[in-house]
C-alpha cells in the first residue's frame, strides 16, 4: 500500500528541527514522541518520573532517542526548537511557563494530529460488547497475509478512547485497525473519530447496558452512531440482526456502502428492545438483543451479506453474495461467531483478503487473553476467567458455558458503570444463567440481596469493603476470597468475570494450581 505525502506546511522540515516531547512515561506523550519519530523527526524526551515509575518505558527500546527522567533538565528546553506537552499540563502551571519563557515554540497533540495526517486505512471498530475479539481478530488476518497493523504497544492498556486511537492511527503501520470505546457521553467517540480519519468502520452491537432509563437509550445508541456521521460517504460493516443498528441508518440518513453481517441460528428466547418510532419492538434473539425481528414501523432485519449458517459450537457455514464456504474457528461460542463475521467481512471487502485464505486464518486464531481464557483444567472442576463488565456480556458468557457444564459457578468482581441499576441487571443475567453466584465485589454483594432467597447465592464470610477504581470492581483480595468461596461449589466450572478477575489471574492461577 502506497504511502500518502505528508504536507507539513508550518513544522519545519524532517531532521532539520528538534521536537522535545514532556510526560513520556504517560501514554499520550509516548505515543507522540514515537509517532513523530516513525515519521523521522529528531526527538528528545523528558519527564519527572524515574525510570522505576516509567510504565510504558519499555515501548521505546527501538528507538535512539535522548531521555531525561526524574527532572526537566534546562538542556532539553534549550535543545527544543518545538516543546510538546502532555494535554493534562495545566496553562497555569509552572512547567508551562518555563515551555513560555523558553525559545521553543510551544505544539499542542491537535496540533501535531492535524499536521501528520494517517497514511494507510484506518479501521474504527465500535459497539457494546465484541469489540476487543473483532479488533484483534481482524489484525490477526493482517498480520497472516502479511499485512502491518499499527499497534500502541501498552501491554496492560485497553487504549480504545480519547487521544490513543488517533495517535495509533499514525504509527508505523500498513493499516490501523481500532478499536474506539466511549465513556456514555455525546460527543466522545466523535472526538476520537474526528482525529482518526477512518475509511471504515464497523459496529458489533448496541445494547441497553449503562442505561436507567429506556428512553436514554435512543441517546445512547446515537453515540454509537457517531461513527455512521463520520463514516458518510465511505464504508460501514454491520450486525444488521441488531435493531438497533439498522435502524440508525434511516435515522442518521447515512450515505454510503453497508456490508451486513448476521447468523442463521435457533432463537435463545424473547426480549424487547426500544425502537426508534419509540414503539418496543419484540426480538427473538440469538445473542442478547440481536436476532430476528420487524416493527410495525416497517423496520425489518434484511438478510445479511455476509450471513453464518449450519453453527455448531466452532464452525459455521459462510454465504456471501458471491461464494459459500466452511468456516473453522479456533474458538468456540456464538458470540464469537458474530465477532468472525464482522472480521471476516471487513478483511474481504476492504482489505481485499480472499475467503480461502481467511479461512486458514480463521482456524488458527486461539482468542485473546482474558476471554473466556481457561486458567486451570481439573479433573474436578474447570476455572475460567472473562473480562464481561456489562449485562449482555455477563449473559452472553454465562449462556455459552452453560451448553458445555451441567453446573456453574460464577464469581461476580464487577462494579457497574452504570451504578445501582447496572449491578441488578448483572446479577439478574447471572441468576438466569447460573447454579451458583459469589458476589465478591461490594457492589455485586448489594444487588445480591434480593436474590438471597433463590439459593443460588453464596456469600463470602467476609462482606466486601465498597471499592472502585476506574472500571476495575474489587480488590486482589476480595477476587481470592470469592474464588475460594466458589471452589467450594459443587460445580463442574468456576468463572470469574470483571476486570479484576483478569487483572489478578496470576492470583486465581496460584490459587487453582494449590487446589
Amino acid at each position: 500500500m502506497e504511502k500518502n505525502s505528508l504536507k507539513m506546511e508550518n513544522i519545519p522540515k524532517k531532521k532539520s528541527e528538534t521536537y522535545g516531547v514532556i510526560g513520556i512515561c504517560g501514554v499520550v506523550g509516548n505515543l507522540a514522541a514515537r509517532v513523530l519519530m516513525d515519521h523521522d523527526y529528531n526527538v528528545i524526551c523528558t519527564d519527572l518520573h524515574d525510570s522505576e515509575n516509567c510504565p510504558f518505558l519499555y515501548t521505546l527500546k527501538e528507538y535512539d532517542t535522548p531521555i531525561s527522567l526524574s527532572a526537566h533538565p534546562e538542556s532539553f528546553f534549550a535543545s527544543s526548537n518545538y516543546i510538546l506537552p502532555p494535554p493534562s499540563l495545566s496553562k497555569t502551571s509552572e512547567l508551562f511557563q518555563r515551555i513560555i519563557d523558553s525559545d521553543a515554540q510551544l505544539i499542542e497533540v491537535d496540533d501535531l494530529l492535524e499536521k501528520i495526517k494517517p497514511n494507510k486505512p484506518v479501521i474504527c471498530i465500535s459497539g457494546t460488547n465484541g469489540k476487543t475479539t473483532t479488533t484483534t481478530l481482524l489484525k490477526h488476518f493482517c498480520y497472516m497475509t502479511g499485512l502491518k497493523p499499527t499497534e500502541h504497544g501498552f501491554n496492560s492498556l485497553q487504549g480504545n478512547v480519547d487521544y490513543i486511537p488517533p495517535l495509533q492511527c499514525r504509527l508505523s503501520g500498513d493499516v490501523a485497525v481500532l478499536e474506539t470505546g466511549t465513556e456514555g457521553k455525546k460527543g466522545d467517540l466523535k472526538f476520537t473519530l474526528q482525529r482518526c480519519h477512518p475509511s471504515c468502520g464497523v459496529i458489533t452491537n448496541i445494547n441497553p447496558d449503562h442505561l436507567n432509563d429506556e428512553h436514554d437509550f435512543l441517546k445512547y445508541a446515537l453515540i454509537k452512531g457517531e461513527l455512521l456521521e463520520e463514516l458518510q460517504g465511505k464504508m460501514l460493516v454491520v450486525n444488521s440482526d441488531d435493531p438497533t443498528i439498522w435502524g440508525l441508518f434511516a435515522e442518521l440518513k447515512y450515505d454510503g456502502r453497508v456490508v451486513t453481517f448476521g447468523v442463521d441460528h435457533d432463537s435463545q428466547g424473547e426480549s424487547k428492545k426500544l425502537c426508534w418510532c419509540k414503539k418496543e419492538i419484540m426480538v427473538s434473539e440469538t445473542l442478547s438483543g440481536v436476532g430476528y425481528y420487524e416493527c410495525q414501523c416497517g423496520l425489518k432485519r434484511p438478510t445479511p451479506d455476509y450471513l453464518a449458517k449450519n453453527i455448531n459450537e466452532n464452525t459455521f457455514l459462510l454465504q456471501t453474495p458471491n461464494e459459500v464456504i466452511e468456516m473453522e474457528m479456533g474458538i468456540k461460542g456464538l458470540h464469537n461467531v458474530y465477532n468472525a463475521m464482522g472480521a471476516i467481512a471487513t478483511a474481504h471487502e476492504l482489505l481485499q483478503i480472499p475467503l480461502k485464505d481467511i479461512k486458514k486464518y480463521l482456524k488458527d486464531f486461539k482468542g485473546v487473553p482474558g476471554r473466556l481464557e481457561y486458567i486451570h483444567r481439573g479433573e474436578k472442576v474447570d476455572l475460567i476467567v472473562d473480562y464481561a463488565h456489562n449485562p449482555s456480556g455477563v449473559e452472553t458468557v454465562l449462556r455459552e458455558l452453560s451448553k458445555t457444564y451441567e453446573k456453574l459457578t460464577a464469581v461476580i468482581t464487577i462494579s457497574s458503570e452504570s451504578g445501582t441499576a447496572g449491578n441488578l441487571d448483572i446479577m439478574e443475567k447471572a441468576i438466569h444463567n447460573a447454579d451458583f453466584i459469589i458476589p465478591a465485589s461490594y457492589d455485586s454483594r448489594q444487588a445480591a440481596g434480593k436474590y438471597i432467597s433463590s439459593g443460588k447465592i453464596k456469600l463470602t464470610d467476609n462482606a466486601p469493603d465498597k471499592f472502585r477504581n476506574g472500571t476495575l470492581g474489587a480488590t486482589k483480595e476480595q477476587v481470592i476470597e470469592g474464588l475460594k468461596k466458589g471452589l467450594e461449589c459443587n460445580s463442574d466450572v468456576v468463572i470469574c468475570i470483571g476486570e479484576a478477575a483478569v487483572k489478578f489471574k496470576e492470583n486465581i492461577k496460584f490459587l487453582a494450581d494449590l487446589n
